[in-house]
Parts: structure tokens; sequence; C-alpha cells
């Protein structure tokens, strides 16, 4: 059985949406990404290929963020024929598990933010982590959280602090998703307040 790019792609937008309407719930990616490596080749975590066919067209642009940044940019670009760019243009940055430890901070303080007149012009950020869960160091707040909802983002990376300085002047500021090796998706929007633990 293949990926539906039509149906299957849908169903990734939905998931996409519900997680960033509701800060802090997971939704699985793992059927979509098991479709999609019964007929690729695995060169990363299926679930960002994805992610870039549901999100990808010929009128955006992207940065690939990897140790194999050219492998992976020029099947991207075959792909969703998306151009590639440099992080401060890029209107989406992904960011892989390979990639050295900084490359997130570093994305983050680089990216688009968008400009007053046209904040919806900003980059969103998706970057591979080792684990999501429910439960953990990170309080969300904001938007789409009843009260507030705690979650772990296992990473060696420190990014909490770069994105509040990048998002501290509100509309202006960058979108992030996290996907991890189970294929599950969590969204921080900039609406979203994180509040770390220790």
């Amino acid at each position: 059985m293949k990926l539906d790019f039509v149906h299957d792609l849908q169903a990734v937008y939905r998931k996409m949406v519900d997680s960033t309407s509701r800060p802090g719930q997971l939704s699985s990616l793992a059927r979509e990404a098991e479709l999609y490596v019964a007929d690729n080749e695995a060169v990363c975590n299926p679930s960002l290929f994805i992610i870039a066919h549901t999100l990808l067209d010929q009128e955006v642009t992207f940065k690939v963020i990897s140790a194999q940044e050219s492998l992976i940019t020029t099947m991207i670009n075959e792909l969703t024929y998306a151009r590639p760019a440099d992080t401060k243009d890029a209107d989406y940055v992904f960011i892989v598990g390979d990639a050295e430890t900084g490359s997130l901070q570093e994305a983050i303080s680089s990216a688009n933010p968008g400009t007053l007149s046209d904040p919806h012009q900003s980059a969103t950020i998706i970057a591979e982590v080792d684990k999501l869960a429910i439960n953990g160091p990170l309080t969300l707040t904001g938007p789409g959280i009843q009260t507030s909802v705690s979650v772990t983002v296992s990473t060696p990376e420190h990014w909490v602090n770069s994105r509040q300085e990048k998002n501290k002047e509100y509309p202006l500021g960058i979108d992030l998703m996290f996907i991890d090796a189970s294929h599950q998706l969590l969204s921080l929007p900039r609406t979203t307040q994180i509040t770390e633990l220790g």
C-alpha cells in the first residue's frame, strides 16, 4: 500500500492544524510515515518529507539544515518544486536530527520573523528531536490551552530562551513544529507561552 498524495496528505494537514490550534496535543504521523517508507528511500525521518510534501509548493522557499543538506534539499526540491533559500529568507526551515548541536538555536535567531504589515510571512521551523511526550519540564499556556499543559521535548538543544527572544515583539515571530523518532508531532505557534522548570 502506498501513500495517497491527496487523501493521506489532507489527513496530515488536518493533524497539523489540530496540533497548532491545540498546543501541547501530540498528533501521530506514524501511519503516513510507514506508507511513505514503503515506497521511498528514507534518508532521514520520513515524517519530515511528509510535512514537506504537505506544506511546500513552487510558491514558497525552504532551507534544510543537516549533514546531508545537499541530498535532502535536492530531494525536497524535486518532490515539491519549492525553492531552496538561506535560513533568513526561507519560509520553512527543516532541521534534521543529524544537524550539529546549536543548529536549532541558530535557526531561530536567523529565521524571518515577518514584518508588522505582513507578520504571516514569517518562517516556520520544523525540527527533528529524540522524543516528545505529554508531561514534562515545559509548561505551555496561551490560546488553544484551557489552563496549562506540560510537555517534554527531548533534545540536547537549549532553544526555549532563543524562541522567547525571537517572539517577544508579537505579532512578529516564528512558529515551531517538532517531530520525534516515533513520528509524533508537536506544534508551538508564536502565541504559545513556555515556562521551563529548572
